[in-house]
């Protein structure tokens, strides 16, 4: 009986931890979202459909979608992150709840319209240069319901419009999205003030894929050769 009663007690307890996961999506904040989303749209001469391009910054909490008007890339707006978790750093295993850097691609398979955190898409982690480093992982999104266990997790309202643009591009041509992430905006500043991280190798490397689009406004072509990430035209 003691057995019993400790196993319904235990399934409570997974229950409510699951529940605390888990809200209901913010009907009001979504349809706000979507009703600024047009304004915005039409003040700014964009059109949904055309090509996006996002960056995500850890430090500053910051996503920023970017989407293309005449042949240029031109700032949407930037999007408060929610929440991420862990550190300043990659992730390197399934299970330590660390948000990912590097460059990563969605597609159209990579988008999940009924996920439990209201709209979500797969980051593509880990890519080629992940799994040459022997880092595990799975299910690394971008989703809403603002909880995240190695995510990034925006409001339902931010990630209504976020993943709105991104289906959009995609079903209009666009092969992928590519996803920046960042440890943290990598001017010369930032990057003195965290020479000493054991990362710093790393993210010399993640730089140069920042400092093409800095400098060109294109976004760089990314490839992977000997453990390193390789930017081009």
């Amino acid at each position: 009986m003691r057995k019993f009663l400790l196993l319904i007690i235990g399934a409570i307890v997974l229950a409510l931890a699951g529940f605390q996961f888990y809200k209901q999506p913010n009907i009001i904040a979504i349809k706000s979202a979507r009703s600024d989303t047009e304004a915005h749209l039409k003040s700014s001469g964009l059109v949904k459909g055309s090509p996006v391009f996002i960056r995500i910054f850890k430090q500053e909490s910051l996503l920023e979608l970017w989407m293309k008007k005449k042949g240029k890339w031109v700032l949407y707006k930037g999007f408060p992150v929610c929440y991420w978790s862990g550190k300043l750093g990659p992730k390197l295993k399934e299970g330590d709840h660390q948000s990912p850097e590097g460059f990563y691609r969605v597609t159209k398979s990579s988008l999940n319209p009924h996920s439990k955190y209201y709209l979500s898409f797969n980051l593509g982690y880990p890519n080629k240069y992940d799994r040459q480093h022997r880092r595990t992982g799975s299910y690394l999104m971008v989703h809403g319901n603002c909880v995240s266990i190695g995510c990034y997790a925006m409001t339902d309202g931010q990630i209504d419009v976020i993943y709105s643009l991104v289906a959009a591009a995609l079903k209009n041509g666009q092969a992928f999205v590519p996803v920046h992430i960042f440890p943290f905006r990598m001017s010369e500043k930032n990057m003195k003030e965290n020479s000493r991280s054991e990362w710093i190798g790393f993210w010399q490397n993640l730089k140069t894929g920042y400092d093409y689009f800095e400098t060109r406004h294109q976004v760089p072509k990314i490839t992977v050769t000997n453990k390193r990430y390789q930017v081009g035209g």
